[in-house]
């Protein structure tokens, strides 16, 4: 055994400090989970929020009276 690995061990042999988890391991995960399903639930209240608010917006007016012809200037394909 080295002098250096000898003074090390020593050094550290006294300074030996245990930290306690304030609350049981399990619970870590069990809040881990619980804020996974909140995170989830609040994802899910948006759900199909971007097709609700996207067919407005490609609406095709075809009816006789329309100057901009068969399609609609909100047509997707209005641009070509």
């Amino acid at each position: 055994m080295s002098f250096m690995s000898t003074v090390a061990t020593l050094a550290t042999a006294g300074t030996l400090t245990v930290r306690v988890l304030p609350m049981p391991p399990w619970a870590y995960g069990a809040i881990a989970f619980a804020s996974f399903l909140v995170l989830l639930g609040v994802l899910w209240t948006f759900r199909n929020t971007a097709a609700k608010y996207d067919t407005s917006a490609r609406v095709r007016h075809d009816y006789p009276g329309d100057p901009s012809g068969p399609h609609g200037t909100t047509d997707p394909g209005a641009h070509h």
